[in-house]
């Protein structure tokens, strides 16, 4: 294949050889592939497309007006439906950044633009990709967590005391907080950027094919395509085990084509009403859909629904269920962030980096789960190896103190009002005014927070803006975002007074200087609301821009 011809552009056709013909597209994606495609109308098409030889010189048979690129009529004219386009990708196209690019500019599953009609999920399309791959999910046994907040806790433990157990473990898990790559890890170490680049587009170009030969109705989603992605890299990577983490409900989520050893349901709570249901019965029943005839259901007493739904679910598909509760610690063994549960046969010690009372369920449940792979699957798990799991876990902004500055920063993806209200109680835990010398009831408090406009903003402000003298409000980068008049009206109705932000490193800046203009030279600055907002926040902090030294 001969490059395209320099100065070619919008895709018009400059040279011919025997082996078929490049054609460099345009600024946007043709609308005669858009539709096959499933792709937006303004989304460049990164590559080249390789027109089948036949229709190359059936092209060319063409007079030179007629030649011009006009995908319109012309490809729809003389190219067949299973022969319309191969991709073809340089060194260049194929990189990680290019990557990438391709999964950011895909619209976000949960968004719907103006006038857009709503994604419609279903796993009949993910089971077409990953059949065309050779079913890489049949090549690795895996636990399958579901829950409103803390499965990503509960994934991180559970697969922490996995590779402790000496077993190749793979973690997925959702969303990020800087890369991409974190999502898909093997034995704590994120997936390489040349591996990630590579899976993507072999998985790209899989799905393309499917969609233009007519057995995929739209190109995958940015979730079912990393999902692919990492059941690829389990496979091929040989894990003994994989833990992955639901991304939202359970039902129709794209991890849920896995056939699992054990479905474990965490803590359920009203999000993503718009999707799952306006109430807790109807949420629960949708991460129900993660229970298998004859399973096995890991969970703990909760919300009165939640537990009726997972009640009836469970008998009705003849599911054993196994609760986390002998794992749980006693009330006020736990005050200093360490206690004791009898495990296999042996008292080990629970000494987490995941602080917080909200944390002892997630950690409960990876125990139970470490136990039932250990007694009815034969897994090689001790209770040494789930003691040194929980305590060399890795699960970066769940409380996450960092300090920096001369300022202690707090940093939490609470995104929900369970979440808000688990932030709450941490914070409070921490603020003990009659500890000799602390000083922690004087220090100045400040939070920076944003959030996403499908969540509850006026009820997470009440449970959180009153806990701080100063709100920072601050952009993220999403389609999804809350407006920062929505934000301000939410701090003005607690009495909390609000600022905005014109960025989060400017955020950053003004939280600190507002400490330092009070005379002190130490504050606590929280910052929550959005994994948008903490995944940017903490790279600004540890790369140490946005702060001062």
């Amino acid at each position: 294949m001969l490059p395209v011809a320099e100065g070619c552009s919008g895709g018009d056709i400059k040279s011919e050889n025997t082996c078929g013909t490049a054609i460099e597209v345009g600024s946007v994606w043709p609308a005669v592939l858009q539709k096959r495609l499933g792709m937006n109308s303004t989304q460049p098409l990164a590559g080249i497309l390789t027109l089948e030889k036949n229709a190359a010189k059936q092209y060319w048979a063409k007079s030179p007006s007629s030649r011009q690129m006009c995908f319109n009529r012309d490809l729809r004219d003389y190219l067949s439906p299973r022969g319309l386009a191969k991709a073809f990708y340089t060194s260049h196209s194929m990189s990680y950044r290019a990557a990438v690019d391709q999964l950011n500019a895909m619209a976000p599953e949960l968004y719907t633009g103006s006038g857009q009609p709503r994604r419609k999920f279903s796993l009949s399309e993910i089971r077409v990709l990953l059949d065309a791959l050779g079913n890489p999910h049949h090549r690795f046994p895996s636990v399958l967590i579901a829950g409103t907040n803390g499965k990503g806790s509960t994934a991180a433990t559970l697969a922490s005391i996995l590779t402790a157990s000496g077993l190749r473990t793979g973690l997925y898990t959702s969303p990020h907080l800087a890369r991409a790559n974190e999502r898909i890890r093997m034995d704590h170490v994120e997936i390489e950027d040349d591996a990630f680049a590579a899976l993507y587009f072999r998985v790209h170009d899989a799905a393309r094919q499917l969609a233009l030969d007519g057995r995929l109705p739209q190109l995958p989603s940015y979730f079912e395509i990393l999902t692919t992605q990492a059941f690829l890299y389990f496979a091929e990577a040989r894990a003994e085990i994989a833990v992955l983490e639901v991304g939202m409900g359970g039902r129709l989520d794209a991890t849920n084509i896995v056939d699992p050893l054990l479905s474990v349901v965490t803590d359920v709570s009203l999000d993503h009403t718009e999707w799952l249901g306006s109430t807790i019965a109807a949420i629960t029943r949708e991460k129900a859909g993660i229970l298998r005839r004859g399973g096995t259901l890991i969970t703990l007493p909760q919300h009165p629904e939640a537990n009726q739904i997972l009640g009836e679910v469970a008998a009705e598909l003849d599911v054993r269920g196994v609760t986390a509760a002998p794992y749980m610690p006693t009330i006020g063994s736990a005050a200093a962030g360490l206690y004791s549960v009898e495990a296999l046969g042996s008292v080990i010690q629970v000494d987490s980096p995941l602080t917080g009372a909200h944390q002892h369920r997630n950690l409960a449940l990876a125990i139970a789960a470490a136990v039932e792979l250990a007694g009815k699957h034969g897994y090689a798990i001790t209770p040494e190896s789930i003691a040194d799991g929980i305590r060399n876990t890795r699960w970066p902004a769940r409380f996450e103190r960092i300090h920096k500055g001369g300022m202690d920063w707090i940093l939490d993806v609470a995104h929900n009002p369970a979440g808000a209200w688990a932030l709450r109680a941490g914070l409070n835990s921490i603020r003990n005014p009659e500890a000799p010398g602390s000083g922690e009831a004087e220090r100045p408090r400040t939070l920076i927070f944003s959030c996403l406009r499908d969540k509850p903003v006026a009820e997470m402000a009440q449970i959180l803006f009153p806990l701080f003298e100063q709100v920072i409000l601050a952009p993220i980068h999403s389609a999804r975002a809350a407006a920062v008049d929505e934000l301000l009206a939410a701090a003005k109705a607690t009495g909390t007074p609000a600022l905005a932000a014109e960025s989060v490193a400017q955020a950053l800046e003004l939280a600190e200087q507002q400490v330092r203009e009070q005379g002190r030279e130490s504050g606590l600055i929280v910052v929550s609301g959005s994994v948008y907002l903490v995944g940017e926040a903490r790279t600004l902090l540890l790369t140490g821009t946005g702060v001062q030294p």
